[in-house]
């Protein structure tokens, strides 16, 4: 296969990865914890896929494309699109994606195996990386840079509302993005940066 080929073939897959993101988007569940209203969506879904298929450039850079597309103001992210996006304090959940995309790429081309156990490992530390990037924005935007009255979020709140609602059906989404990795990873075989 030509370097052309192998290129094409990259920007196909990717734009094929960065279309499934904003599909993912509006398969979602809302779920009330509290006075807040989590976001369970399949996101998180393709953007391990990516990482774990395309390799952790390729998987990081198709879902950061996502991103600057929802941030140009194409309706993509669960609640819409624009610029005003950014001052959300969900968005680092968002960034979180592209996060977990590279290090499960990272993850999997480090451990050199393409076994269930393998994939699920770099999964798992996709999924922690997603939770530490939205975790810090949402405290820092919320208490620090919105913060216009006496309402702030503690640690305990923030863990209980944004990791513990979701964070075991994030697991299973690992789960089922590690059992679909063993079964098309052949398919990807020559995309570069694996």
């Amino acid at each position: 296969m030509t370097y052309t080929n192998t290129k094409t073939k990259n920007i196909v897959y990717a734009g094929m990865f960065t279309a499934l993101m904003a599909v993912g988007a509006f398969i979602k569940i809302m779920i009330p914890v509290g006075s807040f209203m989590v976001t369970f969506s399949l996101q998180f879904f393709f953007a391990l896929l990516a990482g774990l298929l395309l390799g952790a450039e390729n998987g990081f850079f198709s879902v950061l494309a996502y991103l600057v597309i929802g941030l140009c103001g194409v309706p993509v992210f669960a609640h819409g699109g624009g610029s005003a996006y950014l001052l959300k304090p969900t968005f680092g959940f968002l960034i979180g994606f592209a996060a977990a995309a590279f290090v499960a790429g990272a993850v999997i081309k480090f451990l050199r195996k393409r076994t269930f156990q393998a994939y699920l490992l770099a999964s798992f530390c996709g999924e922690i990386v997603y939770y530490l990037c939205g975790l810090v924005y949402y405290f820092v935007m919320f208490n620090y840079i919105l913060a216009g009255g006496a309402e702030t979020i503690g640690v305990t709140e923030l863990i209980e509302v944004w990791l513990l609602s979701t964070v075991v059906p994030d697991f299973v989404l690992c789960i089922l993005a590690s059992m679909m990795a063993c079964r098309v990873f052949l398919l990807f075989e020559g995309v570069s940066g694996r």
